[in-house]
């Protein structure tokens, strides 16, 4: 009867925690990053040097500006010259200045529809960097430059339909907080400690086993749930915009891709020291019968 009942609770407690490893991971992120303009400035800021976003950038500047240019046999000439142009303007402290500015009101974008009534899409707006463009175009006095409209040119990060099926679940993530990180800790003193004071050490390493296959469970899980989210997100986003999109994607995830790593180990490590402990407790308790 004692045996089954063990086996029960190892196998609830397992099952929490793989449930709650991914809902702590995936709660505190929304609050703590995505929701946190600093945080989220400073997962994205350093993707300025990005060649995809660098390259998605200048492609799109590019077309904007052709669709005022029309020079005859020269088109595709003017149009590779713009390019390099624009893709070596990306290498620029001006262009990190910009793609900074378009990022924060992104950060706003995307807290407005995650968390609003009505999702929009959530984009980047690369006016100001066409602006900074064509004024060092036209200070070089380039041929056609001064035609090129500065005016809102778009990435797309998150499409409306994706932003209108994720909002219940950010919103439930939000309002949960950082509160389930803290009571998987909880759990696991909680669990560790009376296993330990009730029914002894070889009790207490067994169940630091099960919670640690437990926590490298949910590691799993979280990965799934961020590689899905990727899918998900990127599969409503225009093919121009999907490198780009993809980068920010990765970028603003990449903490979570870390928290997976750190709960694998952390899980694998107390597996194996809870097993090993076990192993090595019997032969000392035998020892000392003997």
């Amino acid at each position: 009867m004692r045996t089954s009942l063990s086996a029960a609770l190892s196998a609830v407690l397992l099952v929490l925690l793989a449930v709650l490893v991914p809902l702590s991971a995936l709660s505190a992120w929304v609050d703590l990053e995505l929701d946190d303009t600093d945080r989220y400035l400073a997962a994205v800021s350093p993707l300025a040097s990005d060649d995809d976003v660098r390259n998605t950038v200048a492609a799109r500047v590019t077309d904007e500006a052709m669709k005022n240019i029309d020079v005859g046999p020269l088109q595709d000439t003017v149009e590779q010259f713009l390019h390099e142009t624009a893709l070596s303007f990306t290498t620029t402290e001006a262009f990190q200045r910009a793609w900074d500015g378009a990022n924060r009101k992104a950060q706003q974008a995307v807290t407005a529809s995650l968390h609003g009534d009505d999702g929009q899409a959530v984009t980047i707006d690369l006016a100001p960097v066409i602006e900074e463009v064509k004024k060092q175009l036209v200070d070089s006095r380039v041929p056609f430059a001064d035609r090129i409209p500065v005016r809102k040119t778009t990435i797309t990060v998150l499409s409306a339909d994706r932003a209108d099926d994720l909002r219940n679940s950010f919103q439930w993530l939000r309002y949960w907080s950082v509160w389930p990180t803290v009571g998987t800790a909880v759990l696991l003193v909680l669990v560790l400690g009376l296993t330990l004071v009730r029914a002894g050490p070889r009790a207490a390493l067994t169940a630091t086993a099960v919670a640690g296959a437990g926590l490298a469970l949910g590691a799993a899980l979280l990965w799934m749930a961020v590689a899905a989210g990727r899918d998900r997100v990127l599969g409503q986003v225009p093919a121009t915009d999907r490198d780009g999109a993809a980068a920010v994607y990765d970028a603003l995830t990449a903490s979570l891709r870390t928290t997976v790593w750190a709960v694998l180990i952390a899980g694998a490590v107390m597996v194996v020291g809870g097993l090993v402990g076990r192993v090595l407790v019997g032969r000392v308790a035998a020892v000392r019968g003997g």
